[in-house]
Order: structure tokens, then sequence, then C-alpha cells
């Protein structure tokens, strides 16, 4: 007999709404999304529709929106969809409010300064990590989408066969969390190192040139970290590499287009997603320098020289292709 789960989504912006479009798809789930936005939280309820963030869309009248914390007392799930540097906070604030056996899914990607992972400073006993090459709007659209499941083999059993029955979304699995958090963090760099190339040579030959050593250093990172290589192979690695790294709805990807045409970038803007792959350049360039290794990542150091130290476009490009 299928359990009705109770699902509390937090954070009501571009993805979060996405995924509670399709956990609705499974009428034995209770769909929640938890904001501080309040005009979101009106819309949602009383018009069915997150205006702010997708105009035009009509969403599940089942889905119901809530910025009272209390909602998180009845989740048997739930799913971190808030700015990353916000999560672990957020997540001591609710601990002693959720059940004992509530699973709590980090989907935000990020890493704290000192390069430990979300899932490894949140207080659950029951945690897991899920990314995969996933835009938002195709999500919300309905077209079949991938992730990585990171976790125990229990949950993720539980997750896919309960959860996601008849969504539509899709799992594959590895029992190492540590390894599709690294995998989450790394795409994002890469995507604006190949985004580059692209905008200087507009060649798909150069593209998979530069994607195929991305891949190989995506590995050694993965060694590097004392993870599991094979991760590389799921949805989180090669998928979700390939989909932020080739594809213009990427915004990393269009943010190394603009550069490669010579476009002046301002890396301290607003947006959350390009931050993050320049922090990531820069904390991925020192941690490399720190260790030894640098050789071993031409990619990253050329990356780390462009944003850092003001070499060239055509430095960037004579270090990558040597």
């Amino acid at each position: 007999m299928q359990h009705h789960k109770t699902i509390v989504i937090a954070g009501a912006g571009v993805f979060g709404t996405a995924m509670a479009e399709r956990l609705a798809w499974n009428d034995t789930n209770t769909v929640i999304l938890w904001t501080i936005e309040e005009n979101v939280v009106e819309d949602i309820n009383k018009n069915h529709r997150n205006s702010k963030y997708f105009p035009t869309h009509f969403l599940n009248t089942t889905i119901r929106a809530t910025s009272d914390k209390e909602i998180f007392r009845s989740a048997d799930c739930i799913l971190l969809v808030i700015p990353s540097k916000a999560i672990v906070p957020f997540t001591k604030d609710i601990q002693s409010m959720t059940k004992p056996g509530c699973m709590v899914i980090n989907l935000a990607k990020g890493m704290s300064d000192d390069g430990a992972f979300i899932t490894e400073n949140i207080p659950f006993a029951r945690t897991a990590s899920m990314k995969g090459p996933t835009f938002a709007i195709e999500v919300l659209n309905g077209l079949p989408s991938a992730f990585t499941f990171g976790g125990s083999k229990a949950d993720y059993l539980e997750f896919k066969e309960e959860v996601l029955k008849d969504t539509g979304l899709y799992l594959d699995h590895t029992e190492d969390v540590r390894s599709v958090e690294l995998m989450s963090v790394l795409k994002n760099m890469y995507a604006i190192g190949i985004g580059l190339v692209s905008g200087r040579f507009n060649s798909p030959n150069v593209d998979f040139l530069v994607y195929t050593k991305a891949v190989n250093e995506m590995r050694r990172f993965l060694t590097l970290f004392e993870c599991d290589p094979q991760t590389i192979f799921c949805y989180c690695g090669l998928g979700d590499l390939g989909l932020t790294s080739l594809n213009d709805l990427s915004r990393n990807r269009t943010m190394g287009l603009l550069m490669g045409k010579g476009f002046s970038i301002d890396n301290s803007g607003s947006s959350s997603t390009v931050v993050e792959g320049y922090r990531t350049i820069r904390l991925m360039g020192e941690m490399t320098r720190d260790k030894g290794v640098k050789e071993e990542y031409p990619l990253v150091q050329a990356l780390y020289r462009l944003l850092n130290e003001d070499e060239s476009i055509n430095d960037y490009m004579m270090a990558i292709f040597s």
C-alpha cells in the first residue's frame, strides 16, 4: 500500500516551485512550499500561481504555501532549496521542530569557505543530496528529468518508489553523499571555462576538447576529496556538467560566452549561481596550489589566473591548449 507523505519544500523560488509542481503529480504527496516571501505565499494560496518567478504558469491546485516554520513539524521529508549560505543556520533553527525520522534532502549547490559540504553541517540523522541535469523551467513544464540521489540505499528506494511515483522524475544512486555535493560545486566552474572557448571559437570541436579535459579534472577532484571517482558517470557528473556547460540556458556558460566574446564581467553581481562559479574557481585554485597538485588541474589554474591574477583571455586559451 502506498504511504501518504507530507513534503515540505524550503524555498519557493524558481527551483523550489518547479519541484513542488512535479511532486504534486503524485496524489499521495501533500506538497507544501515554505518561504519568507508573504506575497508569494498569498499568490500561491489564492491564485495557484507564483507570479514572481513563473508569471504565465498555473500551479497544481493541491500545492499550499506558508511562511510559518511550524509547518516543518508535519514534514516526512524536507527539500532544501534555499540559498546555500543560509542552509546551515536554517536547519539548526528548525531541528527541534522536526520528526525524528524526517528525511532532509539538500538540492542547493555550494560549499563553505573551509571546503566543507552542506550535508556535513546540517543537524539531521537522515540526510541526502540530490543533484542532476535539471533546468527549472523544464522540470516545471513536465519534461522527464533526472537526479543523482546521494544517501543510504534505504532512503533512495523510499524516495524513488513512494515520493517520485508518477512524477516523471528519475534517479540514479550513490551512497557517497560528498561526491554528489562536489560534482554540483565543480560543474559551475567548468561551465564558465567551456563557455569562454565557445564564445571565442563557436566550435563543437573546441567545446568537446575542453569538456573532456574538464571531465578528467572533475574525476581527479573526486579522488583528491577522497570521494568515489565513479560518481562522474552519474547524472550529477557527466549529465549536469553537459547541461550546464553546453546549453545557453546556463548562466555560468553564458557568463563564459560573454567573456570569450570580449565583454567585461563584474563578478560582484547579484546572481548567486554566477557568483558561486567565481567563488569555486578561487576556492579550488587555491586548494590545488596549497596541496602542491596545481599541475594536475590546468583548467582550474588557467581560470584562477584569468579571474584573480589579471591574465588575459589569450593567456587562458594558450594555457588550456598547451
